[in-house]
C-alpha cells in the first residue's frame, strides 16, 4: 500500500510538471520585446557595407502586422518607405521613434488596468526590454539621462507593490508615484528622441492579454485541454484508494 501511495504521488508530480514545461516553452521570455529584437537585428543589417536593406525589409516584416495592429498604419508605412527609399540614417530614426511609441504604450496599458499585478510587471517588463534597445543612444548623448530613465524604471517596477504569496511579503501598490514615474520616462524620451507627440495611434490592448503566442497560462480552467492533467490525477488517486479498499477487505 505504500509503494502504491508512493507511486501514486510521484505520477502526479511528473503529470504537474508536464503542463509548467509546456507553458515555460510556449509563454516566451517576458522581458523581450520582438520590436525591439528586430531594431537590433536591423540595425546590424543597415550597418553592413553597403547597407542590406532587404534583409531589414524582411526583418521589418515579420512585425509590421503587430504594429499596424496597435499603433495604426502610418508609422509601419513611414519606416517601410524610408527602407525602400533606402534611406539608413531616415531608417534608424524612424526605428527609434516607433519604440519610443511602444514604451508609451506599455506604460499606458498599465495605468489602465494597474491593480492586475502579474500583467503589469510582464509590460513593465516589456517596455523596459524596450527602452535598453534605445538606451545606448540615450547613453552616448547624455548618461545621466540614462541612468535616470534606468532609476525611474525602477521606481516604477517598485510602486507596482506585490500581492504576495498568501499575504506573505505583501507590499502596497501605489499609482500615483508609478504616474510620475510614468512621465518622467516619457518625457525623458520624447525630448531625446525629438518627438512632438506620443500618440500611439488606435489601439486597445486589454490587461488581461497574453501576448506572443495567443496562449494563456496552464492555470486558465477556461480551456478543457487544462483540466485533462487534473482528471487524470484525480483517476489515479481513485484508482489506488479503490485498490487499497479492496486489498484491505481481502
Amino acid at each position: 500500500m505504500k509503494r502504491a501511495i508512493f507511486f501514486c504521488f510521484s505520477l502526479i508530480l511528473i503529470l504537474i510538471s508536464i503542463p509548467l514545461s509546456a507553458s515555460a516553452y510556449s509563454y516566451g521570455d517576458p522581458n523581450e520585446e520582438k520590436v525591439a529584437e528586430v531594431y537590433k537585428e536591423m540595425q546590424l543589417k543597415l550597418d553592413e557595407n553597403p547597407p542590406n536593406f532587404s534583409a531589414a525589409k524582411s526583418l521589418f516584416g515579420t512585425v509590421k502586422e503587430e504594429i499596424d495592429m496597435h499603433m495604426g498604419t502610418e508609422p509601419g508605412e513611414v519606416i517601410m518607405k524610408s527602407l525602400n527609399d533606402e534611406d539608413k540614417e531616415a531608417a534608424i530614426e524612424n526605428m527609434e521613434k516607433l519604440l519610443v511609441l511602444n514604451v508609451a504604450r506599455r506604460l499606458e496599458s498599465i495605468e489602465k488596468n494597474f491593480e492586475e499585478f502579474d500583467n503589469s510587471k510582464k509590460l513593465l517588463a516589456k517596455g523596459f526590454a524596450t527602452y535598453q534597445a534605445l538606451s545606448p543612444k540615450v547613453e552616448a548623448q547624455n548618461a545621466e539621462v540614462d541612468q535616470q530613465i534606468k532609476a525611474d524604471f525602477d521606481a516604477a517596477l517598485e510602486a507596482l507593490g506585490n500581492p504576495g504569496l498568501f499575504g506573505v511579503g505583501k507590499k502596497p501598490s501605489d499609482i500615483e508615484t508609478f504616474k510620475e514615474k510614468k512621465e518622467a520616462i516619457l518625457d525623458s524620451l520624447q525630448k531625446e528622441f525629438n518627438l512632438a507627440s506620443l500618440e500611439v495611434g488606435h489601439f486597445a490592448e486589454s490587461a488581461t492579454e497574453q501576448e506572443g503566442t495567443g496562449k494563456k497560462d496552464w492555470t486558465d480552467l477556461s480551456n478543457f485541454r487544462n483540466w485533462i492533467p487534473i482528471i487524470i490525477i484525480i483517476g489515479v488517486i481513485a484508482a489506488v484508494v479503490a485498490i487499497g479498499i479492496k486489498r484491505r477487505r481481502s
